[in-house]
């Protein structure tokens, strides 16, 4: 396709419980989507809100429930979905995992978080364990690259997604509010170094700890520009991706031929 477009939810989880973020997924769906909606994006652990002790009871197999209703809404609006995350059970193990859906609602990718956040109180790495490889999905042929929350601070993971050949790279969180400045650096400096579109899409809302998440969500274009986002209130952000436009940019701006195989660091 030449042009994509995307829909991202910005939702305040309901902490430990699946029902009722799922109705409201459907309502913020159901009031925002058009039909010239490609892709749904949800953010990071929507099912169950980022509270690290509620990891274990909330797991699911990939066939369990989450995955089917993501499915469902696939196949309702005819969109794929890249699905947040959820804590899957794996092979006696729990992981931090985004599910892809296609149009047909058919499980067709799953990315498992790369870097697990356990700083300031928090203990991701406690429950989850660490997912081995970087995905790049293609929908309807064009190529997102996918990441979690803390994956925004390792730009090598999305260098790579560049070079591998991402059309879009997507970033799924539940960022605090206390590190804003972070996030809005992080993410514009991901798509403006790599010359790439970006959806960095957070939670918002209220922690049982008396926290805030970040609930700032932002698409950029490949020059770090805006093209749409939101404050603190729950709702979507929507863009149409303009492919060929980044690709001629990318011609003319040829910034990564300009990498050196190896920088050799001499201490002087």
């Amino acid at each position: 396709m030449e042009k994509i477009k995307v829909l991202a939810v910005q939702m305040e989880s309901a902490i430990g419980d699946k029902y009722k973020n799922f109705e409201k997924v459907s309502d913020l769906i159901e009031k925002n989507i058009t039909p010239d909606i490609d892709v749904v994006i949800l953010p990071e652990l929507w099912t169950v809100g980022w509270a690290c002790e509620e990891f274990p009871k909330s797991s699911e197999v990939l066939e369990g429930e989450i995955v089917k209703f993501l499915s469902d809404i696939a196949i309702k609006h005819k969109v794929n979905i890249l699905g947040g995350s959820f804590v899957q059970e794996k092979e006696g193990k729990l992981f931090n995992t985004c599910p892809v859906l296609n149009r047909e609602g058919e499980l067709v990718a799953t990315y498992d978080k790369n870097h697990l956040f356990s700083y300031y109180d928090d203990s991701e790495n406690t429950y989850i364990t660490e997912g081995s490889n970087p995905v790049i999905v293609e929908l309807d042929g064009v190529k997102f690259a996918l990441t979690i929350c803390y994956d925004i601070r390792f730009p090598e993971i999305y260098r790579a997604y560049r070079k591998a050949g991402a059309d879009v790279l997507v970033n799924m969180a539940a960022w605090p509010l206390s590190r804003k400045i972070h996030w809005d650096s992080l993410t514009c400096a991901r798509a403006v170094e790599n010359q790439t579109y970006m959806v960095a899409l957070t939670q918002t809302g209220t922690l049982p700890t008396g926290a805030k998440n970040l609930g700032h969500s932002l698409i950029y274009d490949y020059s770090g520009n805006i093209l749409d986002e939101i404050d603190l209130k729950e709702g979507v952000i929507k863009a149409e991706l303009d492919l060929p436009s980044m690709y001629d940019f990318r011609d003319k701006c040829t910034v990564l031929k300009d990498i050196h195989n190896k920088y050799e660091v001499l201490y002087k």
